[in-house]
């Protein structure tokens, strides 16, 4: 039997909106909320150039990527056409409010995967 880690609320997340669940190894993993209170959760990095699909736009049951607006479906991590590409999903329980999360899942899925790092640019103009 899976083994199931409470990460938030389902009020934690705001409507349409997000929230990230860093892990030991690996990228973090992004939390979504639909407008019905479904909630979904995919590895915080779009498949196109890694952007951080937690800072996307919700909408309907898919998110915006913020970087160049792929959108990812959020029960399936797939990209939409004509886009191509797919990010790993969580498999979320929700109990009396509260999201859970399978433990082996955070700390298998895609924890070779390195993080997002934003800073300066190291090369010359």
């Amino acid at each position: 039997m899976a083994e199931w880690i409470h990460v938030c609320d389902v009020a934690d997340i705001p409507v349409l909106g997000s929230r990230r669940v860093n892990r030991d190894k690996g990228p973090a993993v992004a939390v979504f909320r639909t407008s019905d209170d479904q909630v979904y959760a995919l590895l915080d990095r779009c498949p196109h150039k890694g952007g951080p699909l937690s800072q996307g736009i919700v909408f309907g049951r898919a998110v915006a990527c913020p970087l160049h607006n792929w959108t990812i479906a959020l029960d399936t991590g797939t990209a939409r056409e004509p886009d191509d590409g797919c990010t790993p999903r969580f498999s979320v329980k929700l109990e009396q409010g509260r999201v859970l999360l399978q433990v082996a899942e955070l700390a298998s899925i895609a924890i070779d995967v390195a993080p997002v790092m934003a800073g300066p640019c190291t090369r010359t103009c």
